[in-house]
């Protein structure tokens, strides 16, 4: 369930690249018969490239789930598990935690805005953010590029696949899942696309799977280095949803500059917003040992306390040695994400 980067490009978050749905199993006995662990992800991510065509000079690009795919394949790990057909999200369901505004700016493009209502289009396509980039291509800020022709589809699909994967999960027709799958998403606001992020998959699922499914209460671990702001704010108010995530703060000084250990939650959601905020530079950087302590001195109890019935993790793997600052600079190894997934969220879950 864990993918080491084969030395590509980070990108500065991951969250969506990849993402592990893990079950209670009292939101249905019948997971407990199956050991299927699923794993979603389609090609037409691939798609979302900027286009001016060298990728050299844009972190997030589609070799970062190529790499993964390819990897699994090369393990034979593909032939262990059930793959999902992945489906584009509606826009009523990205609207689960993103403005209508929003949902149209980025999730419709001209081979299907003819099917919308033509005055909520013009009235989007009057506020368009975008710029023209020193590269010669289209984004929303210096990093977040974007392709009017294929963009919102491979954004939208993201969406799908992590609705998708967990929808199976909580039937019971898998154990687990893990979801390949970019643009990535924790960054993005209810209003605001940025940091590589257009829309919020974790979050949407995780609104999807509680309105939707009648699943009570959900726990989202977000280990990517970066603190996922957009996932923060959809649930600070919401005791139905606790939100951890452990990464690299520096005092505000580090991308995207939220997430100060104080920032825990507001009204009914205050407790339920915990932020591990990592500071002092990289001097030394953190490793396994600080993760390793936050997670049983911290995580493991508040979450156990907690007992949730569906666990989202946010699997960004920027953390770990390899992926240089400024998109990275932590020292965690393989071996310790491989613990965390199997060893540590695994038995929250009672696998």
């Amino acid at each position: 369930m864990v993918h080491v980067d084969d030395n590509q490009p980070s990108a500065r978050t991951q969250i969506s690249l990849t993402t592990c749905v893990l079950p209670h199993p009292t939101v249905d006995q019948t997971i407990q018969q199956t050991s299927m662990t699923g794993v979603a992800y389609d090609t037409l991510m691939l798609k979302h490239q900027c286009l001016c065509g060298n990728y050299t000079s844009h972190p997030e690009h589609a070799g970062r789930i190529q790499s993964i795919w390819s990897r699994l394949q090369e393990c034979g790990l593909l032939n262990k598990c059930e793959r999902i057909r992945g489906r584009k999200a509606s826009l009523e369901e990205i609207q689960l935690v993103h403005s209508e505004h929003h949902s149209l700016l980025y999730g419709t493009s001209p081979l299907n805005r003819q099917k919308l209502d033509p005055r909520k289009i013009l009235d989007s396509a009057l506020h368009k953010p975008f710029s023209l980039l020193p590269c010669g291509g289209l984004g929303v800020d210096s990093d977040t590029i974007w392709n009017e022709l294929h963009s919102s589809g491979a954004a939208r699909m993201a969406v799908g696949c992590v609705i998708e994967l967990a929808s199976k999960v909580v039937s019971g027709e898998l154990k687990n899942g893990f979801a390949i799958v970019r643009p990535p998403g924790h960054h993005a606001e209810e209003s605001t696309a940025m940091g590589f992020c257009f829309f919020n998959s974790v979050a949407i699922t995780a609104k999807y799977l509680r309105d939707k499914l009648n699943i009570g209460k959900i726990l989202i671990v977000d280990l990517d280095v970066h603190h996922g702001n957009g996932t923060q704010q959809a649930f600070y108010s919401d005791p139905s949803i606790l939100y951890v995530s452990l990464h690299r703060y520096d005092e505000g000084n580090f991308f995207p500059g939220s997430g100060a250990p104080n920032e825990v939650g507001s009204g009914p959601g205050e407790g339920y917003n915990i932020n591990i905020a990592w500071t002092g530079g990289l001097d030394p950087p953190m490793g396994d040992v600080e993760y390793l302590t936050a997670f049983r001195t911290v995580i493991m109890p508040i979450t156990s306390e907690f007992n949730p019935d569906f666990v989202l993790v946010s699997a960004g793997f920027d953390v770990v040695e390899g992926h240089e600052s400024p998109l990275g600079g932590y020292k965690v190894t393989a071996q310790c994400m491989y613990y965390f997934f199997l060893k540590k969220i695994c038995v929250l879950t009672l696998f």
